[in-house]
């Protein structure tokens, strides 16, 4: 027996944080888990230690540090390779629960449908580094590329967050027709946090009850 992995995904601002938060919560008081089942609560990318350092260098907003389109693509891909070996992996094998902020999707639709990357380099590297690993289930929290500038206005923007609403349009329908290949479940993030919370406690027990 192994652990569940769960992914949560969507553009930014659409509340992943504040869901996460919640969900963990929740999770371990829900009957769910095994007794003795540890919920590891992570994201990318910087989900593990040298992701950190990643992370750092992926969304650093200096235009002289910029990378191309295909060595940022590699970042992502080298974080979560190191992500899925140190974190998720060792994590699930010891049957804990594993919930992620961001998975090897955000890559298909960041970099595949936003930069214009070949889609089948992408799902060729990720069946790579994410070496067997997959969620158990994947949560698309929706909201539309407008409802999202207008709730990031008063924050500072890291790169990616900079690329403005062309791009978000992008990645937005990109999601899109990945949650209808992989048959997310979808939810929309503009109803109240609560409703959201609710909904996806729900569909977690449902399945996995």
């Amino acid at each position: 027996m192994r652990g569940k992995f769960i992914v949560i995904e969507g553009i930014d601002g659409c509340g992943k944080t504040t869901q996460i938060d919640e969900i963990s919560r929740w999770l371990p008081t829900s009957g769910l888990m095994k007794k003795n089942s540890k919920l590891i609560k992570t994201r990318e990318p910087g989900g593990s230690l040298l992701g950190i350092k990643l992370r750092n260098l992926i969304l650093d907003n200096n235009k002289n540090n910029k990378p191309s389109s295909l060595t940022e693509l590699l970042l992502y891909s080298a974080d979560r390779a190191e992500h899925v070996s140190k974190i998720i992996s060792p994590a699930l094998e010891n049957q804990d629960w594993v919930i992620s902020d961001r998975f090897a999707d955000s890559t298909l639709a960041y970099q595949g449908f936003g930069r214009n990357i070949n889609l089948e380099i992408i799902k060729n590297i990720e069946s790579i580094v994410c070496q067997g690993e997959q969620p158990d289930l994947t949560i698309f929290l929706e909201i539309s590329p407008e409802e999202s500038l207008l709730r990031r206005k008063n924050f500072i923007p890291d790169r990616i967050e900079s690329e403005g609403l062309n791009f978000l349009q992008k990645v937005n329908k990109g999601f899109h027709i990945i949650a209808k290949e992989k048959n997310w479940k979808v939810i929309s993030a503009s109803q109240s946090i609560k409703n959201i919370s609710d909904e996806i406690k729900e569909t977690l027990l449902k399945n996995f009850s």
